[in-house]
């Protein structure tokens, strides 16, 4: 095992005693109003930790291998990617917080005990993946991905506090860009490697249910309305690169898109079946394709009949 799964099982370990921890000092009934399911907290534990291991396992393999490891150092990549990977940040941070949040809540926490400890779980497991860029040469420590990672925390935890639900569900949709297909495998060779690798195949969303917006509950409850944002023609984080491997790359503009598009908060379907209920909660981080209309930076009009 290297140094890097090494510091990862540290981690894991850490994460794990701490959720236990948690089960042995919070209050029972006799001091709230609801009783602490310490298996629940266990499980809640044990899973998000194995997840964040295989997680950094994978990013090991599929992403520093590859990488001359250096002294610790820092990155400003702010301007990167059009900030489609500050983005990728914020969402992973709010949906890790969002998880813990709610398994906190199913261990019979109240809810102020479970945005305490939940809330900054994002921040938590994103950070030492930025002590880890900051080992490899190509990346480094960067602050910009850090505020990106707790502007997901505070995404989650300030509309529990404020509106006690999420009025805005931070979602994502992919499908590989043509482009992909046209630059000799420089955005990846397979559909795993362009989720990596391409940030053009990606797209960022912020969920509003319809009848929040004054329509006063004269549409089905689970219909939204999202704004999306996603860029495209970007061969590079900077600039585009002109050459992979010997081969001229084909020139794209590098290109802001806007997005407006229907969805559905599969969390206010009902349904009396538990296995129905964790799968429309494991859907509820995925935009469902709809047709949608774009505006992208160049003033440029689009629609598509089904967005993915």
């Amino acid at each position: 095992m290297n140094y890097f799964l090494k510091i990862s099982a540290i981690i894991l370990l850490v994460f794990i005693t701490h959720l236990q921890a948690l089960a042995d000092i919070l209050p029972d009934s006799t001091t709230q109003k609801t009783t602490i399911n310490r298996s629940v907290l266990t499980a809640a534990g044990i899973t998000q930790g194995s997840v964040y291991l295989g997680g950094m396992a994978f990013l090991q393999y599929g992403w520093y291998h590859d990488h001359q490891k250096v002294p610790f150092h820092f990155y400003n990549d702010n301007k990167g990617y059009l900030q489609m990977d500050k983005l990728g940040h914020s969402f992973a941070a709010y949906s890790e917080s969002y998880l813990a949040y709610r398994w906190y809540r199913k261990a019979g926490l109240t809810k102020n005990q479970a945005l305490l400890y939940g809330g900054g779980m994002g921040l938590l497991l994103q950070t030492p993946i930025e002590v880890f860029d900051a080992l490899y040469e190509g990346w480094g420590f960067s602050w910009g991905d850090m505020l990106a990672n707790a502007a997901g925390c505070l995404l989650m935890t300030g509309q529990e506090l404020v509106f006690n639900e999420q009025l805005a569900r931070f979602k994502m949709s992919f499908y590989p860009s043509e482009m992909s297909y046209q630059v000799n495998g420089y955005l990846g060779n397979n559909v795993a490697e362009k989720f990596l690798y391409d940030y053009n195949s990606h797209t960022f969303w912020l969920s509003f249910n319809a009848n929040r917006l004054g329509l006063q509950s004269k549409l089905p409850p689970w219909l939204n309305v999202a704004l999306g944002y996603s860029a495209n023609g970007m061969l590079g984080e900077f600039e585009n690169r002109s050459y992979y491997r010997g081969v001229r790359l084909p020139e794209y503009d590098r290109t802001r898109q806007f997005l407006l598009s229907l969805d559905l908060d599969w969390e206010k379907i009902p349904s009396n079946s538990k296995i129905l209920k964790g799968l429309f909660t494991a859907l509820n981080y995925v935009k469902v394709p709809f047709p949608a209309l774009e505006i992208n930076s160049k003033g440029k009009f689009r629609t598509y009949w089904c967005y993915f």
